[in-house]
């Protein structure tokens, strides 16, 4: 009767367990052979040797280096604003009993807006033309160039526009966590004339502190694969606006005009990966005694 039962939950796993060996197991492996083939050419399939040829070429390319920086810049700064700022207008929200829903529905618009159509927004707001100074400028009585000029004001505009993009899908969650919280714990801590502030310390947080944890778990994936964002404030040659990501940088060595180099793109995914999961690991690790699930 167990093996039966055995043999029925196998088949029950099959689908799944083959859509992750094609889309997801194949094409790691296939990114893995590819990063060790050194100079690889697409074309002939031809390469000369194996080894870490590839990596040595990607970590010594300042171009590269450029993308990663500008990539930890952005999940330094984006996560915990991003994830802090969403905290405060999801207590607000919770706080708020007329017109809740229609300041959910309101804040949760720019998540279901395309990011492209958002861009070109920001880029009305901050670009600086021949004909205006842009609608920040003028608002600020400033004459900055925020799309063309220096590279911290072309982070301060992917930073904003970062957060904004991805913080109305964390006030939905955050807002459905608060609201999930047993009100018996506040009643309580009302008669024993516990503070706001207390109470927020004391028994909000470690009670959404499971759904803080996997905003910070996701906000960290999601900013490192940023990459789109980018294109949309600066167009596509992002190298030449400073401003490329890691995901932009393996685009660019598979698509760009001097593409097809298959072997540093690998290797360049490869090492994201590498950071993605070490950064994953270490936030696992410390919200062991952090995070409280009930």
């Amino acid at each position: 009767m167990k093996e039966k039962n055995n043999l029925k939950a196998w088949l029950y796993l099959l689908p799944a367990i083959l859509f992750l060996g094609v889309f997801m197991l194949y094409p790691l492996i296939d990114v893995l052979i590819y990063s060790v083939e050194e100079n690889y050419a697409s074309i002939a399939r031809t390469y000369t040797g194996v080894g870490l040829g590839n990596f040595r070429k990607v970590l010594s390319d300042e171009l590269f280096i450029q993308a990663l920086k500008n990539t930890f810049i952005l999940v330094i700064i984006t996560v915990p604003v991003s994830t802090g700022l969403s905290l405060l207008i999801a207590l607000g929200l919770s706080a708020i009993k007329p017109l809740k829903k229609a300041f959910q529905t309101i804040y949760f618009l720019p998540y279901v807006t395309n990011t492209l159509a958002v861009g070109l927004v920001f880029m009305i707001l901050f670009d600086k033309t021949e004909y205006t100074r842009g609608l920040v400028n003028l608002l600020l009585g400033t004459d900055i160039d925020f799309i063309d000029g220096g590279y911290w004001t072309k982070m301060l505009v992917t930073c904003l526009y970062t957060v904004w993009i991805v913080m109305p899908f964390k006030i939905l969650i955050l807002t459905s966590a608060l609201a999930s919280v047993n009100q018996d714990y506040y009643k309580a801590a009302r008669v024993d004339g516990a503070s706001s502030a207390r109470i927020f310390r004391k028994i909000t947080l470690p009670m959404i502190s499971p759904t803080v944890f996997y905003l910070i778990i996701t906000g960290f994936i999601g900013a490192f694969k940023a990459y789109s964002d980018e294109v949309a404030l600066f167009g596509t040659n992002l190298n030449a606006a400073g401003m490329n990501t890691i995901v932009g940088y393996v685009y660019d060595m598979l698509y760009s005009d001097t593409g097809g180099q298959y072997g540093n793109a690998a290797a360049a995914a490869l090492i994201l990966f590498a950071i993605v999961f070490t950064i994953t690991y270490i936030n696992l690790k410390f919200s062991r005694n952090k995070v409280q699930y009930m």
